[in-house]
Protein backbone atom coordinates (compact mmCIF):
# COMPACT_ATOMS: atom_id res chain seq x y z
CA UNK A 1 0.00 0.00 0.00
CA UNK A 2 1.09 3.50 -0.90
CA UNK A 3 0.24 6.96 -0.46
CA UNK A 4 -1.49 7.42 -3.77
CA UNK A 5 -3.52 4.28 -3.66
CA UNK A 6 -4.95 4.89 -0.47
CA UNK A 7 -5.47 8.54 -1.20
CA UNK A 8 -7.32 7.36 -4.26
CA UNK A 9 -9.35 5.15 -2.75
CA UNK A 10 -10.00 6.94 0.06
CA UNK A 11 -10.95 10.14 -2.07
CA UNK A 12 -14.01 7.33 -3.53
CA UNK A 13 -14.79 6.46 -0.21
CA UNK A 14 -15.16 10.00 1.09
CA UNK A 15 -16.95 11.25 -2.50
CA UNK A 16 -19.80 7.95 -1.98
CA UNK A 17 -20.16 9.52 1.33
CA UNK A 18 -20.78 12.62 0.49
CA UNK A 19 -23.39 11.58 -2.06
CA UNK A 20 -25.05 9.27 0.28
CA UNK A 21 -25.16 12.04 3.26
CA UNK A 22 -26.41 14.27 0.77
CA UNK A 23 -29.09 12.68 -1.12
CA UNK A 24 -29.96 9.44 1.44
CA UNK A 25 -29.15 10.12 4.83
CA UNK A 26 -31.29 8.08 5.70
CA UNK A 27 -29.48 5.03 4.66
CA UNK A 28 -26.67 4.88 6.68
CA UNK A 29 -28.84 6.40 10.20
CA UNK A 30 -31.05 2.89 9.79
CA UNK A 31 -28.02 0.83 9.51
CA UNK A 32 -26.85 2.50 12.33
CA UNK A 33 -29.73 2.67 14.29
CA UNK A 34 -30.73 5.83 14.35
CA UNK A 35 -34.09 7.77 13.24
CA UNK A 36 -34.52 10.22 10.31
CA UNK A 37 -35.58 13.65 11.40
CA UNK A 38 -35.68 17.19 9.87
CA UNK A 39 -32.34 18.06 12.15
CA UNK A 40 -30.36 14.97 11.74
CA UNK A 41 -30.89 15.55 7.68
CA UNK A 42 -29.80 18.94 7.92
CA UNK A 43 -26.85 17.49 9.81
CA UNK A 44 -25.48 15.01 7.08
CA UNK A 45 -26.46 17.36 4.59
CA UNK A 46 -23.41 19.64 5.84
CA UNK A 47 -21.34 17.01 5.93
CA UNK A 48 -21.94 15.79 3.05
CA UNK A 49 -19.96 18.55 2.26
CA UNK A 50 -17.01 17.82 4.18
CA UNK A 51 -16.60 14.73 2.79
CA UNK A 52 -17.00 16.09 -0.84
CA UNK A 53 -13.87 18.17 0.19
CA UNK A 54 -11.52 15.47 1.84
CA UNK A 55 -12.80 13.90 -1.18
CA UNK A 56 -10.94 16.04 -3.54
CA UNK A 57 -8.40 17.15 -0.98
CA UNK A 58 -7.44 13.70 -1.23
CA UNK A 59 -7.80 12.78 -4.89
CA UNK A 60 -5.65 15.63 -5.81
CA UNK A 61 -3.10 15.11 -3.32
CA UNK A 62 -2.54 11.49 -4.29
CA UNK A 63 0.35 12.14 -6.63
CA UNK A 64 2.61 14.69 -4.12
CA UNK A 65 5.62 13.92 -3.14
CA UNK A 66 6.14 13.40 0.92
CA UNK A 67 6.44 16.84 1.76
CA UNK A 68 5.20 19.09 4.58
CA UNK A 69 2.09 19.51 2.97
CA UNK A 70 0.79 15.98 2.49
CA UNK A 71 2.33 14.95 6.14
CA UNK A 72 -0.50 17.74 7.13
CA UNK A 73 -2.79 16.21 5.23
CA UNK A 74 -2.39 12.66 6.72
CA UNK A 75 -2.50 14.33 9.91
CA UNK A 76 -5.60 15.80 9.79
CA UNK A 77 -6.96 12.21 8.26
CA UNK A 78 -5.73 10.25 10.93
CA UNK A 79 -7.36 12.99 13.30
CA UNK A 80 -10.65 12.55 12.11
CA UNK A 81 -10.73 9.18 10.99
CA UNK A 82 -9.57 7.78 14.78
CA UNK A 83 -12.04 10.44 16.20
CA UNK A 84 -14.82 9.65 14.43
CA UNK A 85 -14.56 6.10 15.03
CA UNK A 86 -14.01 6.84 18.93
CA UNK A 87 -17.14 8.90 18.78
CA UNK A 88 -18.87 5.76 16.78
CA UNK A 89 -18.16 3.59 20.22
CA UNK A 90 -18.80 6.26 22.32
CA UNK A 91 -22.93 6.48 21.16
CA UNK A 92 -22.80 2.62 20.70
CA UNK A 93 -21.84 2.27 24.21
CA UNK A 94 -24.32 4.96 25.23
CA UNK A 95 -27.14 3.45 23.37
CA UNK A 96 -27.69 5.95 20.72
CA UNK A 97 -26.83 3.71 17.91
CA UNK A 98 -27.02 0.42 17.51
CA UNK A 99 -24.66 -2.60 16.36
CA UNK A 100 -24.60 -1.08 12.31
CA UNK A 101 -22.39 1.79 13.21
CA UNK A 102 -19.82 -0.53 14.22
CA UNK A 103 -19.25 -1.02 10.22
CA UNK A 104 -18.81 2.39 9.88
CA UNK A 105 -16.06 2.61 13.33
CA UNK A 106 -14.33 -0.34 11.24
CA UNK A 107 -14.21 1.76 7.81
CA UNK A 108 -12.51 4.74 9.92
CA UNK A 109 -10.26 2.83 12.53
CA UNK A 110 -8.77 0.70 9.44
CA UNK A 111 -8.22 4.15 7.36
CA UNK A 112 -6.71 5.67 9.97
CA UNK A 113 -4.56 2.90 10.84
CA UNK A 114 -3.21 2.32 7.17
CA UNK A 115 -2.48 5.60 6.20
CA UNK A 116 -0.36 5.93 10.06
CA UNK A 117 1.25 2.72 7.99
CA UNK A 118 1.46 4.39 5.07
CA UNK A 119 2.88 7.51 6.98
CA UNK A 120 5.51 5.64 8.59
CA UNK A 121 6.57 3.68 5.71
CA UNK A 122 7.21 6.58 3.29
CA UNK A 123 8.77 8.87 5.98
CA UNK A 124 12.90 9.09 6.21
CA UNK A 125 13.96 6.73 8.90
Amino acid sequence: MNFRNLATFTALVCCALAVIWAFAPNTLLSTWGVDFSYPVGLVGRRSAALFAGLGIMLFQARLAEPSPARSAIVAGFIVASITLACLGIFELTMGHARLGILSAVAVEFGLGITFIYVARKQSPQ
